[in-house]
């Protein structure tokens, strides 16, 4: 078989947990307008599956992700000018907000080096885990646009203005290690402990109430942009449909049990 012909992504089931494995090793799985839709055709299948409770984002190969793809036909230059506005908001704006909106927790693997809008998807979703040989690259300015797919949003939220704004103007590559110091990861493995790290903490993740979970998500989100009052009002608002849900019942059953609570709210 042919690179391709081969499965621009591959998904894999272990229990709860649902890796979508970008695989376009040959190309260090860059993404193309192929690779978009089926990530997102599988994130939306999972959204609506009542058995995946965590999605794993990881890459084929030695990369994780090293961005658009600049062979694209939709914006390789020559020719007529492509409007790369199009290409963001058709593939990359609805990718992010669905990343953003998941059921489930998320979590990226970043096995090698994420670039680009690789680096963006990596970033969107709620724990990101890095090889120590990975790195992190804002790889816009080299080709003279900005930083897109969420990216202007998030690397100050994450980092801050002066670091964000270090990262894309200079666009250098910042290893795993400093990433997690700058507070852009969750967490830097040594390369021979991430795979199970990785799995670990998707079987963490898993095991934990996905519905509190995803609030918890969409309340950090929201809590940046707004005042505090708002806050303690959305707070209130979540504890009250939480506390009606099963799970609540079922972690409060399990802690005076004194066993492993058995979470299965979406």
């Amino acid at each position: 078989m042919t690179a391709s012909e081969l499965p621009v992504l591959l998904c894999e089931r272990a229990g709860g947990v649902l890796t979508l494995r970008l695989n376009r090793p040959q190309a260090m799985n860059a993404l193309d307008g192929a690779l978009c839709q089926a990530l997102l055709r599988e994130l939306d299948a999972a959204a609506a599956d009542a058995q995946v409770r965590c999605v794993v984002l990881a890459g084929a190969g030695r990369a994780f992700c090293a961005g658009q793809d600049l062979r694209d036909p939709a914006v390789a230059p020559g020719g007529a000018p492509k409007d790369l506005g199009e290409v963001v908001a058709s593939r990359y704006r609805p990718l992010v907000l669905r990343l953003r909106s998941m059921p489930v927790p998320t979590l990226a693997a970043v096995g090698g080096v994420a670039a680009g809008a690789g680096a963006a998807l990596a970033l969107m979703c709620d724990i990101v885990v890095a090889r120590r040989s990975a790195s992190f690259v804002q790889a816009f300015a080299a080709i003279a646009l900005i930083p897109d797919s969420g990216s202007t949003w998030l690397l100050p939220r994450l980092a801050g203005r002066a670091r964000a704004l270090g990262l894309a103007m200079l666009g250098d590559k910042l290893p795993a290690a400093q990433a997690e110091a700058f507070g852009l990861i969750w967490k830097c493995v040594d390369d021979e402990g991430f795979e199970a790290e990785a799995a670990a903490l998707a079987a963490r993740l898993a095991a934990q109430p996905a519905r509190a979970l995803a609030r918890t998500r969409a309340l950090i989100d929201a809590g940046a942009a707004c005042a505090l009052e708002q806050a303690l009002d959305a707070e209130a608002q979540a504890q009250r449909d939480l506390g009606f849900a099963g799970d609540y019942a079922e972690g409060v059953a399990a802690f005076a049990q004194k066993r492993a609570p058995r979470f299965t709210d979406r």
